[in-house]
C-alpha cells in the first residue's frame, strides 16, 4: 500500500482553496523581493552633516577625506576632519575646547557639539553601533 505526500488538511481544500493559497504566496514573495530591492538601491552612504544656529551648514561624506574650516561672521571657527570613515573636529576658537577632545563619532544619530560656537555636527546613515545607551 503506498501513503499519500499530501497532508491530511490539504486534500479537504477545494480547487479554490488551492488558488487562493498560490496566489497569496506569489504575493508575499513578491512583496519580499520588492522590499529587498528597495532597501539595497536606497540606502546611502554616512555623512556628516553641520548645523551652524540650527541651520544646515554643509553635507560631507564619511568615505572621503577631507578638512573643512567652518567659520562664522564673529570670526570663531571650528576645523572639521573626516579620515577613516570618521569626522572629529581638530580645532575650535572656543575657550572650552570640548568639542576638540570628544572622540570621533561615526555611527548612526552620533554627533559633535560646540555650544560656545552654536556649531553641531550630526552623523546620518551611520554605522549601526548596535547600543541604545553609553557612558563614559
Amino acid at each position: 500500500m503506498v501513503k499519500s505526500v499530501i497532508p491530511a488538511g490539504l486534500k479537504s481544500m477545494k480547487k479554490n482553496d488551492l488558488k487562493l493559497l498560490a496566489v497569496l504566496l506569489g504575493l508575499a514573495l513578491a512583496a519580499f523581493v520588492g522590499m529587498s530591492l528597495y532597501a539595497r538601491f536606497t540606502t546611502k552612504e554616512p555623512q556628516a552633516v553641520v548645523l551652524l544656529d540650527g541651520k544646515e551648514r554643509g553635507r560631507y561624506s564619511l568615505s572621503e577625506e577631507t578638512v573643512v574650516e567652518i567659520r562664522q561672521e564673529d570670526g570663531s571657527y571650528n576645523i572639521l576632519q573626516i579620515r577613516d570613515g570618521k569626522a572629529e573636529i581638530t580645532e575650535a576658537s572656543c575657550p572650552d575646547k570640548i568639542c576638540v577632545n570628544h572622540r570621533p563619532v561615526r555611527g548612526q544619530g552620533e554627533s559633535l557639539v560646540c555650544l560656545p560656537n552654536r556649531l553641531v555636527v550630526e552623523i546620518e546613515n551611520g554605522e549601526d553601533l548596535g547600543i541604545d545607551a553609553g557612558t563614559r
